[in-house]
């Protein structure tokens, strides 16, 4: 089904995303990440909804929607490592930073601080290019009472 889309967003050289293909990757991402312990919850998707529904100014269907294409293409991707290098090269900087405090939203959306979901975030910022002061100050935002 994603076949075209991730041989463009994993080719040597991957020109920009277009939006609605940026957020399909990203969405998959936070997918990625809440999958990651195993326990794939209605708590953990509601959160990608919302997130979803916030940075891309998206009704609840479309949020959804959105969530469930994003499930699909997750399961279509290739490994983390491949998959972050190419939504590195085609998103902004700032753009990367909002998507770790989403994916830190997403981790701690079950109220669990699993070992290896706090293992997969090192690994995506580091991947991702974004520095760990930066992720922490992100993780910090989510985790502020």
């Amino acid at each position: 089904m994603f076949a075209d889309f991730l041989k463009r967003l994993t080719a040597p050289d991957p020109a920009p995303l277009p939006d609605a293909d940026a957020r399909l990757a990203l969405t998959a991402l936070l997918v990625r990440v809440a999958r990651t312990d195993g326990s794939y919850d209605e708590s953990e998707k509601t959160r990608i909804d919302r997130i979803a529904a916030t940075r891309y100014n998206l009704s609840p269907f479309e949020a959804t929607k959105l969530r469930g294409e994003a499930e699909v293409l997750e399961a279509e991707a290739p490994d983390t490592i491949r998959f972050t290098g190419a939504i590195k090269q085609a998103v902004a900087y700032e753009d990367r930073i909002g998507v770790i405090e989403s994916l830190w939203s997403v981790v701690l959306a079950d109220g669990v601080r699993d070992t290896h979901e706090d293992a997969l975030l090192r690994l995506v910022s580091k991947l991702l290019g974004v520095s760990d002061m930066d992720s922490n100050l992100a993780r910090q935002r989510v985790d502020a009472p």
